[in-house]
Parts: C-alpha cells; sequence; structure tokens
C-alpha cells in the first residue's frame, strides 16, 4: 500500500496533497513580510523620533520647572521628557496604524496574486477538460506577459505536438486496418465462391489456393512491415557492429535484378567501402526498401542508380530511379506510412505503403538522415546520410 504522497504503480493517479493552495499562501507570506517590515519602521520612528525630539529640546536653567505634557518636570530633565512624550505619541499612532496596514497589505495581496495566478487557474482547467477527442482546444492568453505567457505557450505547443501525434496514430491505425482488410476480403470471398460452388473441380480449387496463397503473403508482409515500423520508431539510438553499407547496396542489388531484368531495367552502380555503426539487418532492409522501390515503380525500359560514398564524415547512400512524374511538393509525404507514389500500370502489384516510412525510421534510430528528391522528367532520388564511426573495422 502507498502511503501518501508517494507515487504508486504507472498509470495509477498520484493523491493530491491536502493543504492550502497558492494564492493563500502567497497572501499569508506577503502579509507576514508587510507586518515584519511596519513593525522594524514603528521601532525605527520610535527610537528616531525620541532622539530628535530631546536633542531639539532647549536647555533650561537648572532649579525651575517645566509643564510637559500637562506634568510638572524639573528644567533639568526636559529634554527626556519631551522625549517620552515623543515616543509615546509614535507607539499611539502606530498601533492604530499598524493592523490597518496589516489588513491593507492582506487584501492587496490576495487580490493582486488572485490577478497573476488567474492565468496559471486556465491553463489548469484546460488540462482538466482536455481528453483524446478535445485536443484541439487551447489557452491562447492574451494579456499574460512573462513567465506565465511563456508556460502557456509551451502548453499550447505541448497539445499541438500531441494532437498530431495522436491524429497520426488514428491515421495509422485506420490505414493499417484498412490494408489488412484487403487481402482478408479476398481470402474471405475466394473460399465463399469455391465453397459455393458444387462442381469446383481441381483446376478450380487449385486457383482458389493460388489466390489465397498471394493474399495470404501480401497480409504476412504487410504484418511484418508493420512490426518492424513500429519495433524501429520504439528506439532512439541504435548500437550495433561495423557494417559496410558498399555490400549492403551490392547485395540488394543482386537481390533485384531479375525484376529488374523483366522489366528492362538498367543499373548504375558505384559502390565503395562505406563502414559505419549499426544494425545490419535494419541497414539491410533500408537498402532493400530504396531498391524494391526503384524497381517497383519504375517505368520499362527505365533506370537505377545506386551509389555508395563517404561525404563530410559521414557516409552516404544515393539511390536515383527513373518512373512517373512526382510533384516535388508531395515528395516528403512519400515518407508517411501508407503513402504511395504514382504507378506505371494498373496491373502493377500494389506494395505495403511502409517501405520509406521503415527506411525513415532506421535512419533516424541510426542517428542520420534521409530526403527524398523528384527527378526531372519522372522518378525519385533518395538520399541517406548516417554518421561513420570513430574506428574503420579491419577486414
Amino acid at each position: 500500500m502507498a502511503t501518501p504522497g508517494t507515487p504508486g504503480p504507472p498509470g495509477t493517479p498520484v493523491a493530491r496533497r491536502p493543504g492550502p493552495g497558492l494564492r493563500p499562501r502567497l497572501t499569508v507570506l506577503a502579509t507576514v513580510l508587510v507586518a515584519l517590515v511596519s513593525v522594524l519602521l514603528l521601532w525605527l520612528g520610535w527610537l528616531l523620533v525620541g532622539r530628535v525630539a530631546e536633542s531639539a529640546v532647549p536647555a533650561f536653567p537648572a532649579g525651575g520647572t517645566v509643564r510637559v505634557g500637562g506634568v510638572e518636570v524639573d528644567a533639568g530633565h526636559v529634554g527626556a521628557a519631551v522625549g517620552e512624550a515623543a515616543r509615546a505619541e509614535v507607539l499611539r499612532a502606530g498601533l492604530i496604524a499598524f493592523p490597518l496596514v496589516v489588513i491593507a497589505a492582506a487584501v492587496v495581496s490576495w487580490v493582486l496574486v488572485g490577478r497573476v495566478l488567474a492565468p496559471l487557474h486556465a491553463v489548469t482547467a484546460t488540462a482538466r477538460r482536455l481528453s483524446a477527442e478535445s485536443l484541439d482546444e487551447r489557452i491562447a492568453l492574451r494579456d499574460a506577459r512573462g513567465e506565465v505567457a511563456e508556460l502557456a505557450e509551451v502548453f499550447d505547443a505541448m497539445l499541438d505536438r500531441l494532437q498530431a501525434a495522436f491524429d497520426g496514430q488514428r491515421r495509422f491505425v485506420a490505414n493499417a486496418s484498412h490494408e489488412l482488410r484487403t487481402p482478408l476480403a479476398v481470402l474471405r470471398t475466394e473460399v465463399d465462391v469455391t465453397l459455393a460452388d458444387p462442381d469446383a473441380d481441381v483446376t478450380e480449387l487449385r486457383r482458389m489456393a493460388g489466390v489465397v496463397r498471394d493474399a495470404t503473403r501480401r497480409a504476412d508482409e504487410l504484418v511484418g512491415a508493420l512490426l518492424l515500423l513500429a519495433r524501429t520508431q520504439a528506439v532512439e539510438h541504435v548500437d550495433g557492429d561495423a557494417v559496410d553499407l558498399g555490400e549492403l547496396a551490392a547485395s540488394g542489388v543482386a537481390a533485384v535484378s531479375g525484376d529488374a531484368a523483366a522489366r528492362g531495367l538498367r543499373f548504375a552502380v558505384t559502390t565503395g567501402p562505406a563502414h559505419i555503426a549499426g544494425d545490419p539487418v535494419l541497414l539491410a532492409r533500408v537498402t532493400g526498401n530504396l531498391l524494391e522501390n526503384a524497381v517497383r515503380h519504375n517505368v520499362s525500359g527505365g533506370w537505377v542508380e545506386v551509389s555508395t560514398a563517404l561525404v563530410d564524415g559521414g557516409v552516404e547512400l544515393r539511390v536515383a530511379s527513373s518512373g512517373p512524374v512526382i510533384a516535388p511538393d508531395r515528395v516528403a509525404e512519400l515518407f508517411e506510412p501508407f503513402r504511395r507514389g504514382p504507378r506505371e500500370r494498373t496491373g502493377d502489384t500494389p506494395g505495403s505503403g511502409l517501405g520509406l516510412s521503415i527506411v525513415r525510421a532506421v535512419v533516424l534510430a541510426h542517428g542520420g538522415a534521409v530526403r527524398g528528391d523528384a527527378v526531372p522528367g519522372g522518378g525519385l532520388a533518395v538520399t541517406v546520410r548516417l554518421p561513420a564511426p570513430t574506428r574503420v573495422p579491419r577486414r
């Protein structure tokens, strides 16, 4: 059992500590400070007025008497008597003014602190009203200044990021559901049609089995891509072994050479030693996705250029290819999940729309950067830059 004021297990709300709020505490603090200053000023006034009064009284001949405040006082003690009378007057006036000053300080402090904390109450009220369905609400303080205004701006910026993350998550789930529903619908339709046909022969069953196999493979590839994307996005930084990006690019070219030859694509490969530190499997997926996209979204008889090089203390991988015309302002969208570029023919087998998203996630996890550029006349060029290791491994 958690003690009051200590956080419990993750997900459990933390109990609020009982006690006065910030406004009464600041009011009490300000009132106490004013009271202490008033007491100090009263004491200084009492002390100084008495001394000034004593020194201002002229000397009288000894042996006589002087009336001070209705009291007969020996002439030799007139200064002291006047000082005592002045101190008593200051004390009487101070005892009357002191509670009035303290009360006024408490009232003024309460009002001013309330005005200062009003924006904070607005922030708190907004935070309490927020939920996953109402992230579009903002504080938008216009009259606040200083730190409170900065807090409100930071809070609104945080809400912008949260709303973008939630919207992206909703789109991702909706797109993933749609993509998975397509092969599942094909599976169910083929099975239902075949079962409803009492005269289905071996040929029909084999045709159904082929369709089911293709739909199952597509669903399996989609699920694998989703899992890889989720695993990569959850990693902030990858520390791995030494990998030669040039070798991975050459292996990727060999893997797609069959499909490239079937479409009559021309390859221009320039790979040199490009050592980096990272996960070999994930980096192989980067080169594989880029080369698969370059072949799949190319035109018949087109070209593909692949190069690796050491650039500015890092390693650069560039895969450029011909293909359909892509608007330059739409290139960045291709790195979002389930965004597909234009295809040459409607009969082409569509991809999962996750290839470039996985590339970006893997590159960011390795501390690198990725950029896409539209090729004049049609096609896409993707440039990946990764930091080089501090030491080149020995072969």
